[in-house]
């Protein structure tokens, strides 16, 4: 009926030409069709820019080097004042599939579960991840601990089939790559 509508106003041809009407028309525009308050043109709206997004190819960073993930990343957690731990999910062209934040922590520490870590990898199919967390202090210094973890989240990736490729800290302008300084 709507399309209908946009036909009849101005749309030509197939229900496609109704469309193309919605996705040109202004929210005055829209707002004049019989029926079409602003809710109505406000989800109509929402709705079209939705479709255009999912039906655009997305272009999708790659992951090639620790740089690539503090870039990523950097400028939205170096001023954090807790430790945040996420994840950046890869697939299987290290294109990022995502980042997810798994733990947020406090000034010095953050409680970081295995399955939280490997949750979002498996539901969205990733084929390997970055772990990355902050150090509000600014100083991105690996604590033991961060290796520790590590570690164990590498061995718990191997068995799932999820590689841990690395692990950055993320200080203020400033990173370290786990995978380079501790060879893991």
């Amino acid at each position: 009926m709507l399309v209908e509508g946009a036909r009849r106003s101005g749309g030509r041809g197939s229900p496609a030409a109704g469309l193309r009407y919605l996705l040109d028309a202004t929210v005055q525009e829209l707002s004049g069709l019989n029926g079409m308050g602003p809710a109505k043109v406000a989800q109509i709206k929402a709705a079209l820019e939705l479709g255009r997004r999912l039906a655009s190819p997305g272009v999708r960073p790659t992951v090639k080097s620790p740089r690539d993930v503090a870039d990523l990343v950097m400028e939205r957690m170096r001023y954090l004042d807790r430790e945040h731990f996420q994840v950046v999910l890869l697939n299987t062209r290290n294109q990022v599939l995502g980042v997810e934040l798994v733990s947020v922590g406090t000034l010095s520490s953050s409680v970081v579960h295995p399955r939280e870590v490997f949750k979002a990898a498996l539901r969205r199919s990733a084929a390997a991840i970055i772990l990355v967390h902050n150090h509000p202090s600014g100083d991105p210094t690996p604590s033991p601990e961060d290796v520790g973890l590590t570690r164990r989240l590498s061995q718990g990736g191997h068995l799932l089939g999820v590689e841990v490729l690395d692990h950055v800290v993320i200080g203020d302008g400033c990173f370290v790559s786990l995978r380079e300084r501790e060879g893991f």
